[in-house]
């Protein structure tokens, strides 16, 4: 036999297999995918995150609500672990410089 009708019948087989292959696939039906179970939230006695949730779902009104910040606060002296509860307080806005103060606006120069 020649080397080349020895790899043509090579490259038919080869055709043939994978075609049959592709047919068996294609007739086997697919296993069902399991739905995936539903988690659900079990609270652990921590009502903290139940208010977080509720200031959330309370939009602008949430920024004068005492609880609110309150449990705001709570949560960052968690977050940072800070035992000192008088480390994360808010700070007061520092007033706008008065518009005497700011620079003179710079005027182009003519040539």
């Amino acid at each position: 036999m020649d080397g080349k009708l020895l790899a043509r019948i090579g490259a038919a087989a080869f055709v043939g297999i994978a075609l049959t292959m592709t047919l068996v696939q294609m007739r086997e039906e697919s296993a069902p995918r399991p739905k995936p179970t539903p988690s659900v939230w079990m609270p652990d006695g921590d009502p903290l995150p139940a208010q977080l949730r509720a200031c959330a779902q309370m939009g602008e009104a949430a920024l004068s609500s005492p609880d609110c910040r309150a449990a705001w606060a709570e949560k960052r002296q968690r977050f940072f672990n800070v035992d000192h509860p008088d480390a994360y307080t808010e700070a007061e806005p520092s007033p706008a410089p008065p518009a005497a103060s700011l620079p003179a606006p710079i005027e182009p120069r003519e040539d």
